[in-house]
């Protein structure tokens, strides 16, 4: 599978993800540098406090997030996502926790959710805008689907700032990861290869500042931003406006 840049974002994720989903959860530890678990815990932290009932998971791949959501409140959790693959290892997992009941897992694009305005109170999403042709749209679509009040915390890869920590992180985006890839298969070599460079072009277009922005035009408030690992991680929330 050589991996190129996609013209269809949403093929191009069901392909990418299709041969990963038992290994998933181990290839995001090696492109965060083992920090993937404590940056989804953080993101999870900004919806604890609000107790919501009903939380929307995009991206929600194996389901990793939408467990920790059930096991942290008493929340009914709606995981979508576009690879079928991903959710069938996910619904797996959901299986075998207690809390298993209280989640649901959909095959759906972000981009259009099979729900109506206003279904869901709280809103998380995981490494999304990467794999989605417009994030602004895509993002309207996100809030469409929120109460008023609604928490909102999402999750992606950066890149860092610091010209130090960027020399090392391009060195392990583009020689380290490919290199463990081939060495567990020519699957996750061409992942490897594909993630680093994917990130670099996504935050030449669409920056930090264009985020923020981008949330508060979709009608998100008191957005804020925390990088995490040295900038090799970003946590952003905030909620929808009209409480």
């Amino acid at each position: 599978m050589a991996l190129r840049t996609p013209t269809d974002p949403n093929q191009f994720a069901r392909e990418l993800f299709r041969g990963l989903p038992r290994r998933y959860d181990a290839l995001a530890e090696l492109l965060s540098f083992g920090q993937n678990g404590r940056w989804r815990r953080a993101m999870v932290d900004q919806i604890v406090p609000s107790s919501p009932g009903r939380v929307l998971d995009v991206a929600a791949g194996t389901a990793g997030v939408s467990i920790q959501l059930a096991q942290r409140m008493p929340a009914r959790v709606v995981g979508i996502d576009l690879t079928e693959a991903m959710l069938r290892e996910g619904s797996l997992r959901v299986a075998e926790v207690p809390v298993g009941e209280r989640v649901d897992l959909v095959v759906g694009r972000a981009e259009e959710l099979p729900f109506p305005d206003d279904t869901f109170d709280g809103l998380t999403f995981t490494y999304l805008f990467r794999y989605v042709a417009d994030p602004a749209a895509t993002l309207r679509e996100l809030v469409r689907v929120m109460q008023a009040g609604a928490p909102i915390a999402s999750l992606e890869f950066l890149v860092p700032s610091n010209p130090f920590w960027h020399f090392w992180w391009w060195l392990y985006t583009r020689l380290a990861l490919p290199i463990a890839g081939r060495l567990a298969g020519r699957d996750w070599f061409e992942v490897g290869r594909f993630l680093g460079p994917s990130i670099s072009t996504h935050y030449r277009r669409y920056s930090i500042d264009w985020t923020i922005a981008a949330w508060r035009a979709a009608g998100i408030t008191d957005v804020a931003t925390r990088e995490m690992s040295l900038g090799g991680g970003l946590i952003m929330w905030g909620r929808k406006a009209g409480a």
